[in-house]
C-alpha cells in the first residue's frame, strides 16, 4: 500500500488541482449569471479529469477489488471524459462544420463506449476503437489549432490564442503517445496528466493576462470618467450671486461619477433670477453628454429668460433630433421682484413647490417633454409673490427614493421634509431634504437635485 501511495500521489495531487480547477470555473460561470458554453464545458473536463485520476488511483482498487460497478467506472470513466474534452475543443472557435462534426462524432464516441461498458462489462476492444478515435480526432483538432491564426497578429487576442495552442500541443502531444503506446503494448510513464497540467498553466497564464488587461483598461476608464466627472461639474453654475430679493442654494447628487441632471442660473441679478433645472434620462456618460447639450440650449435662449414659455419651446427646437433618442424633462422659472410675479413652465417635469405661511402649493404648468416632438408647444403660470415665499425645484429621484420595502419617498416626504425646512437657510433647507431623502432610501437609484429660493423683499 506504501508503495501503492507513492505511486499515485502525483496523480492524486493533480486529481485533485484538476478537480478545484473545475469547480471554480463552474462557480465563476454561476456567479456570471450569463450562459457561457465555453466555460461550462471547460469546467465539466477539469473536473472528470481530476475525478479519473483518482477513479483509476491504485489504492481506490485496493479498498473495492470485488466491486464491479467500480470495475465498470474505472474503464468507462476514459470514455465519459470525452464527452465534456471534445465539446470544450469544439467550443474553442473552430467555426467549420467538419470541425464540428468531428467534435460531435467524437462525443457520440464516449457516449457510446461508456454505455456499452456500464450495461456489458470492459472489453479490450472498446479501448482499441477510444484509441484510435482518440489518436485521429486529437491530431486533427492539434494541426487546425496550430494551423489556425488571428487576423490580427500583433493583437493581445492573437497572443493569448498562441499561449493557448502550445498547451493544446504539449496535451495533445501527451495523449496521442499515452493512446499510441497502449496500441503498442509499449511500457511507459503516464505521462498525460502533466500534459492536461500544462495545458491548465498556459490556460492561468492567459487569464492572469486577460485580468491585467482588464485591470488596465478599468484604470483608464476611471480616469476618464474622473475627468468626465470635473468637466460636468465645471458646466454646472458657481453660487448664486448675491442678491438683494433672492437666496438661492443648489445641490447635485450623481448616483454615480457622472450623471444626466443639470441646473443653471439664467439670470440672476438684484431684481431677476431665472432657474432652470432639467433631468435627463438615462443615466452615465450619455446622460451626461446630453445634459452639456443642455446648457448648450439653454444658453441659446437667453434672450427668452422672462419667457418661459418661449424659452422652453426655444431649447425644444435646439434639441430636436440631436439626443439619440433620449428625452429631457426641464422646469424654468423666472422671478421679478420689480413686479413681483414669478413666471413658470414645465416639460414633462414634476411640479414646482411653493411654501408660503406654513402651507405648501403646487404649481404645474406642464407641456412635453423635451427633445421627443418638434411640434411641442408650452404655456406659462403667472403666479404673485409674497414675502416669504420660498421656492423649490427638484428632479424625480427624489420622489422616487425608495426604502427597503421598496415604497417611495414621494410628495407626502417631500412636503413634510420642505416644511420642516421653515426658518433654515437655503443652503441648509437642501441639505435638510437631501438627508431625509437619503435617510429613507436603501440605496440611491436615480440622480438628486434640489434649487431652492427664497424670495427677499425690501423692508
Amino acid at each position: 500500500m506504501l508503495s501503492a501511495f507513492h505511486r499515485d500521489a502525483p496523480y492524486l495531487f493533480l486529481g485533485a488541482a484538476f478537480i478545484a480547477v473545475g469547480l471554480l470555473s463552474a462557480a465563476f460561470a454561476a456567479i456570471r449569471r450569463k450562459y457561457d458554453a465555453l466555460l461550462i464545458y471547460f469546467a465539466l473536463f477539469a473536473a472528470f479529469y481530476g475525478l479519473r485520476l483518482w477513479i483509476q488511483s491504485s489504492l481506490l482498487g485496493m479498498t473495492v477489488q470485488d466491486s464491479t460497478f467500480y470495475s465498470r467506472l474505472r474503464s468507462g470513466i476514459d470514455y465519459i471524459v470525452l464527452i465534456p474534452a471534445f465539446l470544450f475543443f469544439t467550443s474553442l472557435g473552430l467555426p467549420r462544420r467538419f470541425e464540428r462534426v468531428v467534435g460531435y462524432a467524437m462525443v457520440g464516441l464516449g457516449g457510446a463506449l461508456a454505455a456499452a461498458t456500464f450495461l456489458f462489462g470492459d472489453s479490450g476492444f472498446y479501448h482499441l476503437i477510444n484509441s484510435i478515435g482518440v489518436i485521429a480526432a486529437s491530431s486533427f483538432f492539434l494541426i487546425r489549432f496550430m494551423s489556425s491564426s488571428s487576423a490580427k497578429r500583433h493583437s493581445p487576442a492573437a497572443a493569448d490564442f498562441a499561449a493557448i495552442r502550445w498547451g493544446l500541443l504539449i496535451f495533445v502531444a501527451f495523449v496521442v503517445w499515452t493512446n499510441m503506446a497502449g496500441l503498442l503494448l509499449i511500457s511507459s510513464p503516464r505521462v498525460e496528466p502533466f500534459g492536461f497540467a500544462a495545458f491548465l498553466v498556459t490556460l492561468g497564464y492567459v487569464a492572469a493576462r486577460r485580468t491585467l488587461r482588464r485591470d488596465q483598461q478599468l484604470n483608464e476608464i476611471q480616469k476618464e470618467l474622473e475627468v468626465a466627472r470635473r468637466i460636468q461639474l465645471s458646466i454646472l453654475p458657481a453660487e448664486f450671486p448675491n442678491s438683494t430679493h433672492f437666496r438661492v442654494a443648489a445641490r447635485y447628487v450623481p448616483m454615480t461619477s457622472i450623471a444626466g441632471d443639470f441646473y443653471d442660473y439664467i439670470v440672476a441679478d438684484d431684481y431677476q433670477a431665472g432657474l432652470l433645472i432639467a433631468d435627463v434620462s438615462g443615466h452615465g456618460v450619455p446622460a451626461a453628454l446630453i445634459a452639456s447639450m443642455v446648457k448648450l440650449a439653454a444658453a441659446s435662449q437667453r434672450a427668452f429668460a422672462d419667457k418661459p414659455s418661449r424659452f422652453l419651446s426655444g431649447m425644444n427646437s435646439a434639441l430636436f433630433g440631436n439626443t439619440q433618442n433620449q428625452f429631457v424633462t426641464a422646469a424654468y422659472v423666472y422671478l421679478n421682484a420689480e413686479s413681483r410675479q414669478l413666471h413658470y413652465s414645465a416639460a414633462g417635469h414634476p411640479p414646482m413647490l411653493l411654501s408660503r405661511n406654513g402651507g405648501i402649493i403646487e404649481i404645474e404648468e406642464n407641456g412635453l417633454i423635451l427633445a421627443a416632438f418638434d411640434f411641442a408647444a408650452y404655456s406659462t403660470a403667472i403666479h404673485k409673490l409674497e414675502p416669504g415665499d420660498r421656492i423649490l425645484l427638484y428632479t424625480d429621484g427624489i420622489l422616487e427614493a425608495s426604502n427597503a420595502a421598496g415604497d417611495f419617498f414621494g410628495k407626502d416626504g417631500l412636503f413634510e421634509s420642505l416644511r420642516k425646512t421653515t426658518g433654515l437657510s437655503p443652503s441648509a433647507a437642501a441639505d435638510s431634504i437631501l438627508s431625509s431623502v437619503r435617510q429613507w432610501s436603501a440605496k440611491q437609484d436615480d440622480d438628486l437635485t434640489v434649487l431652492v429660493c427664497d424670495y427677499v423683499p425690501l423692508p
